[in-house]
């Protein structure tokens, strides 16, 4: 409904009770492909009368989790504007850039974690606590992944495409007939 704000705030504004159904035509002859669900649910949330179009938390989440030097104008312009929207988005973003900083390896980044972990503690975001209490628990496992440039990333590889074709077999055929698209698979 995004495209047609502008058609349905000045419909609005010159008739306030004009039917959603006469909206919704008039969008649609403007190419507009949505139901009229869709447009009763951008109405009533608000949608049509906000300068911008509403941000999803699934997009949010998608541009901060994007590398930066990968971010386009309007993804960082939509990084700003949550992170002005409130402290919490602020503290959120530092960490996540700061966290993905880590995922390259380096020598030094078990130390890096540490003072990461405590700087997360420090903030009001509790499911980042749980996050680091987490990382805590096996703590060891981390700073090997976070440090070293060895992974069994080939051998999880193997084990989940091994469980796949037994799953796919499963009561079907015999033990020989598993081994062999196994070996040749």
């Amino acid at each position: 409904m995004d495209p047609y704000r502008d058609h349905l705030r000045r419909r609005q504004l010159e008739d306030p009770a004009v039917p959603v159904t006469h909206l919704l035509q008039e969008i649609r002859e403007l190419g507009c492909t949505g139901s009229s669900n869709l447009l009763v649910r951008s109405i009533n949330q608000g949608r049509v009368e906000a300068d911008r179009p509403a941000l999803s938390p699934r997009r949010l989440a998608r541009c901060l989790l994007t590398r930066p030097d990968r971010l386009g104008d309007h993804q960082r312009e939509r990084i700003e504007a949550a992170r002005t929207a409130c402290q919490e988005m602020t503290a959120l973003a530092d960490l996540i850039h700061g966290f993905a900083v880590l995922l390259d390896t380096a020598d030094g980044n078990a130390a890096l974690l540490s003072t990461w972990i405590t700087t997360a503690q420090t903030e009001d975001l509790h499911h980042l606590h749980t996050f680091t209490w987490g990382l805590e628990k096996d703590r060891a496992a981390v700073d090997a992944a976070l440090s070293l440039p060895h992974h069994n990333g080939g051998t999880e590889d193997v084990n989940n495409k091994t469980k796949l074709i037994k799953r796919q077999m499963y009561g079907r055929a015999s033990f020989p007939l598993l081994r062999h698209r196994i070996l040749l698979g």
